[in-house]
């Protein structure tokens, strides 16, 4: 499968952000979905997850309550709405897919994307 992920941008502390990421090839509801972020010099590190159904989420602590991640079947895509954004949260994000449940690790993702820079100033 082919990921595409969009709508990264520059934001305020405390703003908004939507994240989308578009997929192609192999059928998209066989995947469980995650969104990853990651900075210079540190681990990719999970964010959030989607079952294949869209029927179970996962999150990272810090995000817990901020963000919404949710994905669209029919549309092939998974987007994460990104609420109160925090300084800390500035990282490029990377859309994953994984044939099994929803990976919570580098080594859970079958497939990443590109990537799409959220940078939030203070």
């Amino acid at each position: 499968v082919q990921l595409q992920a969009s709508g990264g941008g520059l934001v305020q502390a405390g703003g908004s952000l939507s994240l989308s990421c578009a997929a192609s090839g192999r059928r998209f509801s066989d995947y469980a979905m995650a969104w990853f972020r990651q900075t210079p010099g540190k681990e990719r590190e999970f964010v959030a997850g989607i079952g294949w159904s869209g029927g179970s989420t996962l999150y990272l602590d810090s995000v817990q309550g901020r963000f919404t991640i949710s994905r669209d079947n029919v549309q092939r895509k998974v987007d994460l709405q990104m609420n109160t954004l925090k300084p800390e949260d500035t990282a490029r994000y990377y859309c994953a897919a994984s044939r099994a449940s929803i990976p919570t690790i580098r080594e859970g993702v079958d497939y990443w994307g590109q990537g799409t820079l959220v940078t939030v100033s203070s």
